[in-house]
């Protein structure tokens, strides 16, 4: 697979939702983001305000956390949360599925809380909602399956592996996920995702974004069809 060095970078989140993130290594992750052209920044929603300044002017989108990292957090809670990072410059929002919810059978719960979140396009119509299924802790084939659906009927942009706390995104689950939503809907793989290697298994597999806080290296780092 040939793909260059400006089309991996538009494919990747530079992300740093460290708990322990300062403000200079936000700052660092901006201007590299800048410099490379990756498609965002996803950071915690402490430092949205800050990334939408630096950013300001540039291709560079703003991705802002809702409901992390465990996704425990009420329906109303991260709708309002959503709307808030918007408010303040987000464009894009990750999101975690409740997980209790999930693997306790309360699937209306699950989609009433997406679709809680999804919301927030009524008013910002191109804002990106990107949901973490957390495939770590999904055991089984049909949990997987069950996940990615509802993460589709609640009309969300993309479906995402997980935060990178719980496991790492396998080829495997990226397939899978990309069969089940089809071919015009987002696959976003993170956790793990180091180098360009891994990048360029996650695409072959079908995802078309990229988390990773190692946006840097994979683009400088060895590569043999990056051009």
């Amino acid at each position: 697979m040939k793909i260059s060095k400006a089309e991996l970078a538009k494919m990747i989140d530079s992300t740093n939702i460290k708990p322990d993130a300062t403000k200079e290594q936000i700052i660092k992750l901006c201007q590299d983001a800048v410099k490379y052209g990756f498609r965002c920044v996803a950071v915690n929603p402490t430092y949205v305000p800050l990334a939408a300044k630096l950013l300001k002017g540039s291709e560079v989108k703003v991705c802002a956390t809702v409901g992390f990292p465990y996704g425990a957090t009420l329906p109303e809670v991260k709708a309002y949360e959503a709307r808030k990072v918007v408010e303040l410059g987000a464009e894009e929002i990750d999101m975690v599925i409740n997980i209790s919810a999930f693997k306790s059978g309360d699937y209306k719960l699950v989609k009433r809380d997406i679709e809680a979140v999804v919301a927030v396009k009524e008013q910002n119509p191109n804002v990106k909602v990107k949901v973490i299924i957390e495939t770590g802790l999904l055991k089984t084939k049909e949990e997987k399956v069950k996940a990615c659906k509802l993460v589709k009927e609640a009309k969300a942009d993309f479906v995402k592996t997980s935060v990178g706390t719980f496991g790492k995104a396998t080829v495997e689950d990226v397939r899978l996920m990309r069969r089940v939503v089809g071919e015009n809907f987002g696959v976003k793989a993170a956790g793990g995702i180091r180098t360009y290697q891994d990048a360029i298994r996650m695409i072959m597999a079908g995802a078309n974004r990229i988390g990773t806080s190692t946006a840097v290296a994979i683009i400088e780092g060895p590569r043999s069809n990056l051009v």
